[in-house]
C-alpha cells in the first residue's frame, strides 16, 4: 500500500498484491478500493494486482473544489497510477464510474492498455435520459452533503439495481452499504457533480470507439436496465469487443457474482495474452440473417 501523486498533485492511495502482468481495478461511485477484494485475492495468484481509491475517496486526497473532478481527470488518474508504479501497460478493469473511465482510458491511453473490461457502464449514456440523469446526480450530491454519508448510504444502497445483491448476499450487501456510509461527503458530492453528471454520453464517442484498437470485454447484469442498451452498443461499435450478460444480476457485478466475474476475466485475459481476442470477423455481417449464395 502507498500513494501515487497524480499529475495535478492529488495523492491517490493504492494497494497491490501478487506479481506478473499488471491489472488495475477502477471502482464505481458507490464503492472504493476495497470493492475489488474478491478480484484482488483471486488474480494475485497469477498477476500483479492494483486497486486504488479515486480522488475524493479517503485515504486518497479529497479536493474541496469541484473543478478538480472530471471524466478527463479520472481517466488521467489511471494513467498516473500506471506510470507512478512503473507498470508500462496493464489490463484495466472498471465498474460503472470506473467502467466509463476505462472506456476513456482506451481512447486516450491505448498505448498503456493491454485490455479493457468495461462492466456496468451505461448510466446517463442513453440520450433520452441525459437530462434526467443530470438531475438525479445533483440530488444525490445534495443528499450526501445534507444527510451525511452514513444516513444516505442506506437509501442509495437500495437502488433498483442494488437489491439483487442484497437478495443474493445479505452479508456482502451489508458490508457494501457500511463502506459507502464511510465515504467523505464532500468527495462524494464533488465526484457526482464533476465526473458523473458532466461525462459525455458513450453514444457521442462512436467515431472514436469504432477505431479504438484495445481488446475489450463488456459485462452487464440483465437487471441493470440502463446499462443493457449501452452494453449492446459498445459490443457493436468497438472492433475487438465481447459481451457478457449475467442473468438475474444487478449493478454491483463483481461483488454480486464474483465467481462468474472472475472466470470471465480469467478467460478473457488468457485470450488477450495469447493474441486470440481479435476484431470481429468481417464475414459475420449483422445485416445477414441467413446465407443464400
Amino acid at each position: 500500500m502507498g500513494y501515487v501523486t497524480a499529475s495535478d498533485g492529488v495523492k491517490l492511495y493504492y494497494e497491490e498484491a501478487g506479481s506478473g502482468t499488471p491489472i488495475v481495478f477502477v471502482h464505481e461511485f458507490g464503492g472504493d478500493h476495497r470493492s475489488w477484494e474478491p478480484q484482488m485475492r483471486f488474480f494475485a495468484r497469477r498477476y500483479r494486482c492494483v486497486t486504488f481509491a479515486a480522488r475524493g475517496y479517503p485515504p486518497s486526497d479529497v479536493p474541496v473544489n469541484v473543478e478538480a473532478y472530471s471524466q478527463a481527470r479520472a481517466t488521467a488518474d489511471i494513467a498516473d497510477v500506471i506510470t507512478g508504479l512503473g507498470m508500462g501497460k496493464a489490463h484495466i478493469v472498471g465498474l460503472s464510474m470506473g467502467g466509463f473511465a476505462t472506456v476513456h482510458f482506451g481512447l486516450d491511453h491505448a498505448d498503456k492498455a493491454l485490455s479493457l473490461v468495461i462492466a456496468g457502464a451505461g448510466y446517463g449514456a442513453e440520450k433520452q435520459h441525459e437530462s434526467y440523469f443530470k438531475g438525479v446526480s445533483e440530488n444525490v450530491a445534495k443528499n450526501f452533503l445534507e444527510q451525511g454519508s452514513r444516513q444516505f448510504a442506506e437509501i442509495y444502497a437500495l437502488g433498483a439495481s442494488r437489491v439483487q445483491f442484497q437478495n443474493k448476499d445479505p452479508r456482502g450487501w451489508r458490508e457494501f452499504a457500511d463502506w459507502l456510509g464511510q465515504h467523505d461527503e464532500t468527495g462524494a458530492a464533488n465526484t457526482m457533480r464533476g465526473v458523473q453528471a458532466q461525462r459525455p454520453s458513450l453514444y457521442d464517442l462512436e467515431d472514436r470507439l469504432r477505431v479504438m484498437p484495445v481488446p475489450s470485454l463488456v459485462i452487464s447484469g440483465d437487471e441493470d436496465d440502463h446499462c443493457l442498451q449501452p452494453a449492446l452498443y459498445m459490443k457493436r461499435v468497438i472492433p475487438a469487443c465481447g459481451l457478457l450478460i449475467l442473468p438475474k444480476t444487478g449493478h454491483t457485478i463483481n461483488l454480486e457474482e464474483p465467481a462468474a466475474f472472475n472466470a470471465a476475466l480469467a478467460e478473457f485475459f488468457a485470450m488477450v495474452e495469447a493474441r486470440k481476442w481479435l476484431p470481429r470477423d468481417p464475414r459475420a455481417n449483422p445485416a445477414q440473417v441467413m446465407r443464400t449464395d
